[in-house]
């Protein structure tokens, strides 16, 4: 997972299955209000709509970046 580093001693930033409103799903990092964080895969599996460019996945955040927005990482897209 490239942009991002989770310390196995610290529960600030952790990996959370969500679905992602992205337009383009070539990015990596997503702002705070574009990622809904749900309880397991099949949650988010099941809320996803592709068709509005809604899409499962899993992420590891929030994380602060240097321009202080807090933003999500992206670990893997789910697949149906």
């Amino acid at each position: 997972m490239g942009g991002i580093t989770l310390d196995p001693d610290s529960n600030v930033v952790s990996e959370h299955y969500a679905v992602v409103k992205a337009s383009r799903r070539q990015r990596n990092r997503f702002p705070e209000g574009t990622v809904t964080i749900v309880a397991n895969a099949a949650e988010a599996l099941a809320a996803a709509e592709p068709e509005k460019n809604r899409y499962a996945a899993r992420v590891a955040g929030p994380s602060r970046s240097s321009e202080g927005l807090r933003l999500y990482y992206l670990v893997r897209w789910l697949e149906d």
